[in-house]
């Protein structure tokens, strides 16, 4: 209310003084008594919903926060540990990376789930570390080239077929250094971007060792350090944006947002930027589009 008549005269702010006044007469709020008693238990029921900015319970859990921006869908079983969602046009169907226990254990127990966007309530594991010849440990950022889903999997880039879950292809990092590959991103023509956050997921906590790496995948699979250390800039969640023909990628930084290009000549620009504020992720151009909003 003070902000309210904070721009009248002393004399109009009296008056609404003595309209406040007036409301606690025996009448009026005899009369506030008598239009809250009329209310039913629907409208306080209704109400409640609109205040309450969690997610609403699925299968009897609850999980999520509300936002105005964005609306709860459901809640899909059969996940553990779930890191990262790519959808797939062509099938219709998203698939879902599993660490299933600490990000950086190399425990081969790692699984992707995938599920069609019409019915999201039947998951099915389709790639699983230790069937089928799979090796896979804690899954996190995914992208699709052609027909292969490639899966950044701690120090390896492990390809698997898009329809079958077969496995296609291994590339080793861990000779370039890497610490734990946590995104990846594919432009047409088939260049791959691999992010590198540098840090370690494990019983201590997500906590940085470093040195954090940006890497290229080129022709011929070949592998090469794009940037590290403070130029990488802790790299989380990257993309190619087809608008402004140019990779986009965001910091994993405790303190400080920050979302970044490069371009052709590997050159990296700071596109925004806010300190206080930190851990980032995307999976899409649009994602982080909205992030800069």
């Amino acid at each position: 209310m003070t902000r309210a008549t904070s721009g009248l005269s002393t004399k109009h702010r009296h008056t609404v003084t003595g309209r406040r006044r007036s409301l606690r007469s025996p009448i009026a709020l005899a009369a506030m008594a008598a239009a809250l008693a009329c209310r039913t238990s629907e409208e306080y029921a209704r109400y409640d919903r609109a205040m309450d900015r969690r997610a609403p319970v699925t299968d009897g859990v609850r999980v999520g926060v509300g936002s105005d921006d964005a609306r709860f869908v459901t809640t899909v079983a059969g996940l553990r540990n779930p890191e990262s969602a790519r959808y797939d046009p062509d099938q219709d169907v998203y698939f879902i990376s599993n660490m299933s226990g600490y990000g950086s254990a190399k425990d081969g127990d790692g699984y992707i789930v995938r599920v069609s966007a019409g019915d999201v309530s039947r998951p099915t594991v389709f790639i699983k570390g230790g069937s089928a010849g799979v090796t896979l440990d804690a899954p996190k950022g995914m992208a699709i080239s052609g027909d292969t889903l490639w899966v950044a999997d701690i120090d390896k880039l492990r390809g698997f077929d898009r329809h079958t879950g077969a496995p296609l292809a291994t590339l080793d990092f861990a000779p370039l250094g890497a610490v734990l590959l946590n995104d990846v991103a594919v432009r047409p023509g088939g260049d791959i971007r691999v992010t590198d956050t540098g840090i370690r997921m494990d019983e201590a906590g997500n906590y940085y060792v470093g040195p954090a790496h940006i890497f290229a995948v080129g022709p011929n699979a070949t592998i090469r350090v794009l940037a590290s250390g403070a130029d990488a800039d802790q790299p989380n969640g990257i993309t190619w944006d087809a608008a402004t023909k140019r990779w986009v990628f965001v910091s994993f930084d405790p303190f400080l947002w920050e979302v970044k290009s490069i371009d052709d000549a590997d050159s990296i620009r700071t596109l925004f930027s806010r300190e206080k504020q930190g851990k980032l992720d995307a999976e899409s151009a649009a994602g982080i589009v909205a992030l800069m909003c």
